[in-house]
């Protein structure tokens, strides 16, 4: 009625009450039938010797069983995430590619789409480094240098891009 938790304290209780009574109250147009239904909810609550009678008689709620749903991380695997980081690699390539070498850059549209793909490929062997990071067992070294491994793969990045540009630039 109230709509008060179990663990209520009463404070919360009391305010609850007088919002709700503010609202339900005869002079203020509510009926008089839920004014004493309200008071009545308060009185039983506010009481402690009554509410723990309360409690006792109520039924318990069913609570609704918990669901467990496996990250699609692992569903995919370590495998399956560098699969398809490398899908996006080539494919953002091929399109780099295709653009340079037939000289249709008035289609840089489909550069920017290429190196958005490259980015999201890129983004992909990074979350496949950390998750085969993460199921390492908690003594094994590779887990403590996580610094190095982050400095080392971004500038394997930075360096794969140059070569990249060198490459289309000679294209």
């Amino acid at each position: 009625m109230l709509g008060a938790g179990r663990e209520a304290s009463r404070r919360e209780i009391e305010s609850l009450y007088r919002r709700l009574a503010l609202k339900r109250h005869p002079d203020r147009g509510g009926s008089e039938e839920d004014m004493k239904a309200l008071n009545e909810a308060y009185r039983v609550l506010h009481d402690d010797e009554a509410r723990s009678k309360y409690d006792l008689q109520r039924r318990p709620v069913a609570e609704a069983p918990a669901i467990y749903v496996k990250p699609a991380v692992r569903e995919v695997g370590i495998y399956g995430q560098l699969l398809s980081a490398l899908l996006c690699l080539v494919l953002g390539l091929m399109l780099l590619l295709l653009v340079r070498s037939n000289g249709l850059w008035f289609l840089f549209p489909l550069s920017i789409l290429a190196l958005g793909v490259i980015l999201f490929g890129v983004l992909m062997v990074h979350s496949a480094m950390t998750s085969a990071r993460a199921s390492l067992r908690r003594t094994h070294p590779a887990r403590r240098f996580r610094t190095a491994q982050e400095i080392i793969f971004w500038s394997a990045v930075c360096g794969a891009g140059y070569g990249v540009y060198l490459i289309l630039n000679m294209i």
